[in-house]
């Protein structure tokens, strides 16, 4: 899957593929010909960067209800000629999601695209899911018959349909078709059923990595053949070290991190900084500045993961430093620092988002950081990175941190976080937003009443519309 092309922050479309609650707000008030054309891309062009953990789909079912908007662009998208060219769950994934979401607050229209989806679209498993959560056992009997037809009935489609039970994310339809009166159908779901678990067994029964009994320099050379293989096999290797790893294997792991073969160096490096070993700031040091690509990730890895005082001494001398290790010490510090360290984390902050643009990874922790030692001055670069990044999960962190920052959060993002796409973010708008704002009270009041709602968001609510104002 290519990375979507997101629209500026400013515009109705952007907003939407960013999730924020403001897109919602214009939607409302946008031509309702121009909020669905938007609606509908964001839709059919999954906009999320990390698709198999953001959210979009209640926000933008929710949206759908709201603007009463029909579903034929999305059926289009879905029974397309692409869907059998193009069979990646990230295609439909979004589209079949949000009708999941709508079927279950009674769009029968939605229902009956997921029942056709099931039958005859190529990502089908997605649909039955979704279906699985909302259908009747009627709707879902009717489906047994397509689903099968698609497993031939010699023993490749047996294999096959074995595997699909076996891994299928919700197990009602199965089950309901193992009990099926018709015996044909039954007979081939029991047997797959069978045939599924066995192989589960037998997986689990297989013997697979490290054995007991290994040497150390065994786990080294496991750990280089994960290097030739193109696999990263260092973090397993470091665990296996401590396992068999004894006070005389020391100056073999600690000359394996000095300069030993890729592989066996990753993963003496990460033993050492998990065992708080009194050399392994200084050999990670000196990885920075000698090791490839793979052992100086490896290396600042390892430190970020170091909790002694120690480490967070190191990461004050080393916050200054312009290269990868410099960049984790501002991680470091933002995680287990003090309050003395509030200016590095500031600085680091600033660093990231003016050399990486609002979206990089290591924001992540610096704006955690930001909001945990309460840096006052952060507040304009974390609304910078409120608005601009295109990862829901972002923002939301940013807002956590803008309600421990900045004074005007309760008043200003946090009524349009009402309408977040994440349910965290939700939570926190529920905590901190002005209820003088009438659009507060009466969001408040619809998410209370919301049977989609998360149950940490409904909690938050209710810790703040009180019993004497019942949801309505």
């Amino acid at each position: 899957m290519f990375d979507p092309v997101i629209a500026p922050s400013g515009t109705l479309l952007g907003l939407l593929q960013r999730g924020r609650g403001d897109g919602t707000l214009h939607a409302l008030t946008a031509p309702r010909p121009e909020a669905l054309a938007a609606l509908n891309h964001c839709v059919l062009h999954d906009p999320r960067h990390d698709w198999q953990v953001e959210n979009r789909s209640l926000y933008y079912a929710r949206l759908y209800l709201d603007l009463h908007g029909e579903l034929d662009a999305v059926e289009a998208h879905l029974f397309d000629p692409e869907d059998v060219l193009d069979t990646d769950e990230s295609r439909t994934g979004l589209a079949l999601a949000v009708l999941g979401h709508l079927a279950s607050y009674g769009r029968r229209d939605a229902l009956d695209l997921l029942r056709r989806y099931a039958a005859h679209g190529a990502n089908w498993a997605w649909a039955l899911d979704e279906l699985a959560l909302r259908d009747d056992d009627a709707g879902l009997r009717a489906l047994a018959a397509p689903v099968l037809a698609r497993f031939a009935t010699d023993a490749e489609g047996a294999a096959e349909l074995a595997a699909t039970v076996r891994d299928a994310f919700e197990p009602r339809p199965w089950r309901l078709w193992a009990d099926d009166p018709r015996e044909s159908v039954a007979t081939r779901v029991r047997a797959a059923q069978e045939a599924g678990s066995f192989d589960r067994w037998q997986r689990q029964m297989r013997p697979t990595g490290p054995r007991p009994g290994w040497s150390v320099r065994a786990v080294f050379e496991w750990a280089q053949q994960g290097v030739e293989r193109g696999a990263a096999l260092h973090v397993p290797a470091a665990r296996c070290l401590a396992a068999v790893a004894g006070p005389e294997d020391r100056p073999e792991i600690v000359r394996a991190a000095q300069d030993g073969a890729e592989g066996a160096r990753c993963a003496a490096l990460r033993y050492l900084a998990d065992s708080d070993d009194p050399d392994a700031l200084g050999l990670i040091e000196g990885a920075v500045a000698t090791g490839s690509t793979a052992v100086v990730e490896a290396a600042v890895d390892a430190f970020e993961r170091m909790r002694s005082l120690a480490a967070v001494d190191r990461a004050r001398g080393w916050a200054r430093r312009p290269d990868p290790l410099g960049a984790a010490a501002g991680r470091v510090l933002a995680c287990r620092g003090g309050l003395q360290d509030r200016d590095p984390v500031l600085a680091a902050l600033r660093e990231a988002v003016r050399g990486e643009g609002p979206d990089a990874p290591t924001l992540w922790t610096l704006v955690d950081g930001a909001g945990r030692l309460g840096i006052a001055c952060a507040a304009p670069v974390l609304r910078h990175i409120y608005r601009e990044t295109a990862s829901s999960h972002l923002r939301g962190r940013a807002a956590r941190a803008l309600a421990a920052t900045d004074p005007s959060y309760g008043t200003g993002f946090a009524v349009e976080c009402l309408w977040d796409c994440e349910e965290s973010t939700r939570e926190i708008a529920a905590r901190h937003a002005e209820t003088g704002d009438t659009r507060v009270v009466e969001r408040l009041r619809r998410l209370a009443a919301d049977p989609a709602e998360e149950a940490e968001v409904q909690t938050a609510v209710r810790s703040r519309i009180g019993p004497e104002e019942p949801a309505v």
